[in-house]
């Protein structure tokens, strides 16, 4: 779906404050609030906004450390590996890669016995050959997807 300079003016005001009304909305963008509900009716049902959430700071919400993961998964049992180590409330993002990796993981736990746990339920499971973790030791950036520039 091609996203016009209305839809790129919404989408880029909601990353700058998602709790913005449709009245607020409609006065950033500089169009009928009429528009701006169309508008976000067609970006929620066409799969381009997919939600709205708060934006959380982890280490005051309880997550220690931030891990990443490189797995290598036996041929064949990629998708039903990516299937179960998503399901685990640690993981946050699962992604399947190119080079020597099949997968890589991104998680958070409280603290190294939960990490320890991690490491020993999920990356160990039937179908991962071969993995190894990283701690993250400083977030320099993080943020969500936002639009490419034009």
């Amino acid at each position: 779906m091609a996203v016009d300079s209305t839809d790129r003016a919404i989408i880029e005001a909601l990353c700058q404050d998602a709790r913005l009304s449709q009245r607020q909305l409609a006065k950033v963008v500089g169009v009928a609030q009429g528009t701006i509900t169309n508008r976000l009716r067609k970006l929620e049902a066409d799969g381009t906004i997919l939600g709205y959430a708060p934006l959380l700071n982890a280490d005051s919400v309880g997550w220690g450390m931030t891990v990443m993961a490189g797995l290598c998964i036996e041929k064949g049992k990629i998708m039903d590996v990516q299937r179960q180590i998503s399901a685990d409330y640690r993981v946050f993002s699962v992604y399947d890669v190119t080079g020597d990796w099949d997968s890589m993981v991104l998680a958070r736990v409280k603290n190294r016995a939960d990490l320890d746990d991690l490491t020993k339920a999920v990356f160990t499971l039937e179908g991962i050959t071969r993995s190894y973790t990283h701690v993250v030791l400083n977030t320099v950036k993080e943020s969500g997807v936002r639009l490419p520039e034009e």
